[in-house]
């Protein structure tokens, strides 16, 4: 960018004078009115019998299927529900290959045969929907004139309301598929990964808990952007077509004294940010953290962990939500992952680990990670399945756009290396080496001063250029691009951990038939690997 232009963007950000627009908050308390545009638990108990609500919760926590009589039930609380909030017309929500959300409305409005007016919603509208499915990416699938395609309910995830305007949308979830059943869309191999890795990961816990009859996929993201004044980015043809700077100079204020990371924000800021966050905790978008980036004019925000397939969502919305509150706002949201020569990208960090019914986090390695056995059973096996399939991983997260950031300081990707840090480096050498280290691993405290309280350090530092780096108790993704659809990159790791786990529970049966007892077999394969 000119960066004369460049060098006045924080000033214009924080410039007085401007007439700053504030959103009317619901409630100062945010759980007041945290998922009001949620049809979620809450909602469904107010609108439908007791029976319906049991059998619509057993099929999104057992994946049993749900009646067609069902769905008619459904349907019509959820249009009662939406109605009620001002909606006038619905959409199947999804997700195909353009890496964005896309969605058809249609008004709950009909006219019946006798021209009787009538608000309409059933459980086969609910179910399904026939988008063109010629229209979209298929990756070669089929012919081009080959056209039909279906979206398809998703109960997993809760429909919600989406606000446009004065106008008010409800919003279904959907898969993507093509009139042979073959995926269009990003959600249905990540649901088909999540199942995978669960059957794979479930007989691994039992070895260690009984009480384990599921195990799920957490997902923290972290979202990274820029703002830009709109009236700038107007004047700059190539912003306007690439999303990124073709031409111009190098910043004069550049990021070098790093005086912009988590700096005060600039007021102008601070308005869309709590426009925005406001947005998302209407639609149950946990986010939380918000904060200057390292780069100037960049920022971030950061939900709490959540299922993957619900983060996954989320955060689609949440993409959409940041340009129409930007535009609100006279701002341009830049999502490329490098929009700027000599300023550092915006990724997607995706924090991901494994967790149980009983509560466990897998990848939790308590104060003595080189006792619990657990832990390095599936900690060990997610960095071989990483090992073996680091192509495939450094596949799911290429493009043209996303290869620019990559490289020095922004996480390299080229080669899929794991930080794990000292503590568990120790720990696995032990291993290796035919020992545990009963004590290893136990938090070091550091005593700074008599008034202030002693700092407990993790068994890991944080690691900001490893592409793959173990944070306490997940692995930080951190080569995601910050445009991305983050089930791509969480599909392929749900599938490589599970086609590890299947490996693995395969050995130890082998040894345990020749009559080593369970423990020094798992040990024995964690040596090996």
């Amino acid at each position: 960018m000119s960066l004369s232009r460049f060098q006045a963007l924080d000033t214009i950000l924080n410039r007085s004078g401007f007439e700053l627009e504030y959103v009317d908050v619901p409630d100062p308390k945010i759980s007041n009115f945290f998922g009001c545009n949620v049809f979620n638990d809450k909602a469904m108990k107010e609108y439908m019998t007791e029976e319906a609500f049991s059998n619509v919760k057993l099929a999104i926590e057992s994946g049993a299927k749900l009646s067609r009589e069902d769905a008619d039930v459904v349907a019509d609380a959820m249009k009662r529900w939406a109605m009620d909030h001002g909606a006038t017309h619905y959409t199947h929500w999804f997700q195909p290959l353009t890496g964005r959300t896309a969605e058809k409305h249609d008004s709950f409005f009909t006219l019946r045969p006798d021209g009787e007016v009538v608000e309409e919603f059933t459980g086969d509208t609910l179910v399904q929907q026939e988008p063109d499915g010629s229209s979209f990416p298929g990756g070669g699938l089929r012919s081009t004139f080959e056209a039909r395609g279906y979206t398809a309910w998703d109960p997993s995830s809760p429909a919600f309301i989406l606000e446009v305007g004065e106008g008010k949308t409800l919003c279904i979830p959907t898969i993507f598929v093509t009139y042979g059943g073959d995926s269009l869309d990003y959600k249905l191999p990540l649901l088909k990964s999540q199942s995978y890795l669960e059957q794979a990961a479930i007989p691994v816990c039992q070895l260690f808990d009984e009480q384990v009859s599921k195990v799920w996929v957490t997902l923290g993201w972290e979202q990274e952007y820029f703002l830009v004044d709109e009236a700038l980015f107007n004047a700059r043809p190539d912003l306007l077509l690439t999303g990124r700077t073709l031409l111009g100079k190098h910043s004069p204020k550049g990021q070098q004294l790093d005086d912009h990371y988590f700096g005060s924000i600039p007021e102008r800021v601070y308005a869309y940010m709590r426009d925005l966050e406001t947005e998302c905790h209407k639609l149950g978008i946990p986010v939380r953290t918000r904060h200057n980036e390292v780069g100037p004019g960049q920022y971030e925000l950061a939900p709490m962990f959540e299922e993957v397939n619900l983060a996954v969502d989320h955060n689609q919305l949440l993409m959409d939500l940041m340009d129409r509150v930007a535009r609100r706002h006279k701002l341009r949201v830049l999502l490329h992952e490098k929009p700027f020569a000599g300023v550092n990208g915006s990724g997607k960090h995706n924090n991901w680990s494994m967790s149980t019914n009983t509560g466990s986090n897998l990848l939790s390695p308590g104060k003595k990670p080189g006792s619990n056995l657990r832990f390095l059973t599936f900690f060990v096996n997610t960095i071989q399945a990483v090992y073996k399939h680091a192509d495939i991983l450094r596949a799911s997260v290429a493009s043209a756009s996303n290869d620019h950031r990559l490289g020095a300081n922004e996480a390299p990707p080229a080669i899929i290396s794991v930080f794990i840090g000292e503590t568990l480096t120790k720990v696995l050498d032990s291993i290796e080496n035919g020992a545990t280290l009963d004590e290893a691993g136990v938090k070091e405290v550091i005593d700074l001063l008599n008034k202030i309280p002693n700092l407990e350090l993790d068994n890991t530092d944080r690691n900001r250029t490893s592409p793959f780096a173990f944070t306490g108790n997940k692995f930080e993704i951190r080569m995601v691009g910050s445009t991305m659809n983050c089930a791509a990159p969480m599909t392929v790791m749900n599938t490589i951990v599970g086609h590890q786990l299947e490996l693995f529970n395969t050995e130890l049966k082998e040894l345990m038939e020749k009559g080593q007892d369970r423990n020094a077999a798992i040990l024995t394969i964690l040596r090996r690997y």
